[in-house]
Parts: C-alpha cells; sequence; structure tokens
C-alpha cells in the first residue's frame, strides 16, 4: 500500500481586494472545499484555465500563503509555514547570479549548516544526477535555459524534500527544450523515487509526466475530476505517445472539462 504523502481536505481560499478610492474592499474567493491526496513517489499534475487557483494552491502547500479553512498535511503534518519537507521549482531558475551552479545547489544545505565538504559532494551528485556535472564552476549568464532549470530541480531535491512542488517550471523553455526536460524529470523522479505536485496549461505534458491528473474548476477553484493516467512509467518519446488514441481520448475529456468552464466564465 503506498504511503500518503500529502492531504489536501476541504481547503479554501478568500483574498480581500481593497476598494479604489470611494469604493469598498471586496472580497474574492479563490478556492473552495479542495480535496484530493498525493502519495509516495506519485507525480500529479494540476491543470485548470487560467485563474482557477492553480499557482494559489500550490503556494498554500509551499507554506507561503495560509488558507482560510480545512486543512492540508505533508506526512500527516498540517501545513503552517515553509519548511524542509517541501521544495520549490519556480517558473524562472531564479538562480543567485553570483554564485555557479554548484554553490546554488549548495544554498539550502548551507542554511541548514551542512558541512562544506558533504554539501560540496551532495552537491555534485546532485548536478550529475540532472545532467550538469560537467557545469559546476559555471555561473547562471553562462548556462541556458534549461540547464538553469535543471540547476533549479537540483537546488530542490538538494534539501530532501518529502515532496517537490514544480510550477510551470518548463513553461519559459521553447518546444524541444521543453520535451527533453519532460523526459529528464521522468527519469530524474524514477531514480529519486521522489513524490510531485506539477502544475501547468499544457495538457500534453500533463498527460506525459503524470501518474494522476487533477482537473481544476474554476470562479472559485474546485476539484472538477481527477483522471488516473494508464501508461507506464517508461514512455519513451511525448511525440510517440502523441499518437497513443488513449492519449488523445484522455487530452480531449480534459479540454471538454477546462473549455467549458472556459464558456461560463464568458
Amino acid at each position: 500500500m503506498q504511503k500518503l504523502k500529502l492531504s489536501v481536505e476541504k481547503l479554501s481560499k478568500t483574498f480581500r481586494v481593497r476598494g479604489d478610492g470611494n469604493a469598498k474592499d471586496s472580497f474574492l474567493r479563490v478556492l473552495k472545499d479542495v480535496s484530493f491526496d498525493v502519495y509516495e513517489n506519485e507525480v500529479v499534475t494540476l491543470v485548470g484555465e487560467s485563474g482557477c487557483g492553480k499557482t494559489t494552491l500550490l503556494r498554500i502547500i509551499q507554506g507561503l500563503i495560509r488558507y482560510d479553512s480545512g486543512v492540508a498535511k505533508v506526512d500527516s503534518v498540517p501545513i503552517r509555514g515553509t519548511g524542509r519537507d517541501r521544495g520549490f521549482v519556480f517558473q524562472q531558475a531564479n538562480l543567485l547570479p553570483w554564485r555557479t551552479a554548484r554553490a546554488n545547489v549548495e544554498f539550502g544545505l548551507e542554511l541548514q549548516g551542512v558541512p562544506v565538504k558533504e554539501r560540496h559532494e551532495k552537491a555534485q551528485k546532485l548536478l550529475e544526477l540532472v545532467g550538469l556535472g560537467h557545469a559546476g564552476n559555471q555561473f547562471p549568464h553562462e548556462l541556458s535555459g534549461g540547464m538553469q532549470q535543471r540547476v533549479g530541480i537540483a537546488r530542490a531535491l538538494a534539501i530532501d524534500p518529502a515532496i517537490l512542488l514544480m510550477d510551470e517550471p518548463f513553461s519559459a523553455l521553447d518546444a524541444q527544450t521543453r520535451e527533453v526536460l519532460q523526459k529528464e524529470l521522468l527519469r530524474i523522479q524514477s531514480e529519486t523515487g521522489n513524490t510531485v505536485l506539477f502544475v501547468t496549461h499544457d495538457l500534453d505534458e500533463a498527460i506525459y509526466i503524470s501518474n494522476r491528473i487533477i482537473v481544476l474548476g474554476a470562479k472559485p477553484g474546485h476539484v472538477k475530476e481527477i483522471i488516473t493516467v494508464p501508461f507506464e512509467r517508461d514512455r519513451g518519446d511525448i511525440g510517440a505517445l502523441r499518437g497513443d488514441p488513449e492519449f488523445q481520448r484522455i487530452r480531449s475529456h480534459m479540454w471538454g472539462l477546462i473549455r467549458n468552464d472556459g464558456r461560463k466564465a464568458a
């Protein structure tokens, strides 16, 4: 039986919107009664139309935003703020420009007080894991966008998180680099056994990398459907998988769910 890593139960969030001039403050409910579980060694993806609360939900789980009601737990411990049990990979790599690739990976370990030799060795192993064992002494400006994101993944893994949170990490990359990193993510996840919660707008990406996909409805954000992806974890290239009728069926079904939300909003 798989171990439960993340549980979200009836989570709701409302933001206060301050009025302009004589207008009164208003309230915007962005999430309502969101519930789902993520199990050990799973890749679970959040999809939905823009504004459905995907990134807000991820940042709540990261501990950057407080929720109003419900509960979110990692390894059965309620989330009350940021913590070492969660690693985060951003849309942009956000590397520290004055630190080398290796020093960027070491950053979290340094904050934890890990001895120099130990953190050097761990950072080098993680750079090798993400295919950058040769680039440890290079600075961010010397790395391509895809290489910078690999460093960002290594940095997030360095603290040995219980769950890795990824907020559209490949969205700013060109199509070819994006597909390479999607495949690399599956390889890295297979080698490390990390649990991943991933946000994307790209339906093909969601199907390709996921064990399950959570489709969020909008206004306010809520779980519309949870889809199990039936493919084996060794999925080859995404281009070949796109030709599978089941891939197309799942994609069409997801698009129908999201499109119907968009029509209601309009």
